[in-house]
């Protein structure tokens, strides 16, 4: 079995009349957890559909080494899928959704729920329309978790929620589904929140896929200078893709090794991920005014 869980290659895809996904190829190992990053309209909804099964377009994408769209039945067996709304029906007791879970799909554990949502303020007599929005969340991820899948996709999670109730979803999804096999894709705003949980990145711009790494290999390619705002100028004549304030100075993001004569103006410091985004995906000419 291929070690990849999802291959995409020459993948388009539209919303409507507009090419929401552009011939974008990329590949999802298993045992990460991929930070899928874009402005709205990029099309990371609609890319995620697809890996759902949702929606179809043209080229090549496998998923478990499934089509999606054709082979959808099958494929939601090893595939968890949780949209930017966590719909749960309001008339229902949590215990009543275990029952009818257990009911739907072969590979849910019952057990396993009960145990999720012992770490959580749901109580398992409580109804969906008496829970706050974080609690519903909490909820639904449960559940979810609870499902014998290889491969979970998680469009905004906690859009709205307080960060209490958003560092409590990512703990439970690293501490009680993460494992090694299973992967994850996270298409979240909350960049900075998840950085630490990531172990690859991919970023849609207009549709296009302006970068596809590891965090490893990130860390290894992009070269941030925090540099003395007198040396801007020497800083600004190496192009570098980004130039930005940082505490007590300036900084300069370069793809690759800057020349040795402009690092030493400089001290290197850690690229964010937040600064990586912007420089690439914001026009290049707005580059040269964020110093």
């Amino acid at each position: 079995m291929s070690e990849h869980l999802v291959e995409a290659k020459g993948l388009s895809l539209s919303y409507g009349p507009k090419k929401a996904v552009d011939d974008v190829s990329f590949v999802i190992p298993k045992g990460r957890v991929v930070g899928l990053l874009g402005h709205n309209g990029a099309g990371k909804t609609t890319l995620m559909k697809a890996l759902v099964g949702l929606t179809q377009g043209q080229g090549e994408l496998q998923v478990m080494g499934l089509r999606p769209h054709s082979q959808r039945v099958e494929l939601l067996e090893s595939v968890c899928y949780i949209p930017d709304v966590a719909i749960l029906p309001r008339w229902a007791r949590v215990d009543e959704l275990i029952t009818l879970m257990s009911g739907l799909h072969p590979r849910f554990s019952a057990d396993r729920a009960r145990t999720l949502l012992r770490r959580t303020s749901v109580g398992l007599k409580d109804k969906v329309k008496t829970l706050s929005k974080g609690m519903v969340v909490q909820a639904h991820l449960a559940l979810i978790a609870s499902i014998d899948a290889r491969l979970m996709i998680l469009d905004e999670p906690t859009l709205g929620l307080d960060v209490i109730s958003r560092k409590s979803f990512y703990e439970m999804l690293i501490d009680e589904w993460c494992d090694g096999e299973r992967s994850v894709v996270i298409s979240t705003h909350q960049v900075e929140e998840i950085e630490s949980l990531l172990s690859d990145v991919m970023m849609l711009n207009e549709g296009k896929l302006a970068l596809s790494i590891s965090l490893e290999d990130m860390d290894k390619r992009f070269v941030a200078l925090s540099h003395d705002p007198a040396v801007a100028d020497e800083m600004a004549a190496a192009h570098p893709l980004l130039r930005y304030r940082v505490q007590g100075g300036s900084a300069a993001l370069f793809d690759g090794q800057p020349p040795a004569s402009v690092e030493a103006l400089g001290r290197r410091v850690r690229p964010s991920l937040v600064d990586l985004f912007i420089a690439l995906t914001r026009a290049p000419e707005s580059n040269r005014t964020q110093f």
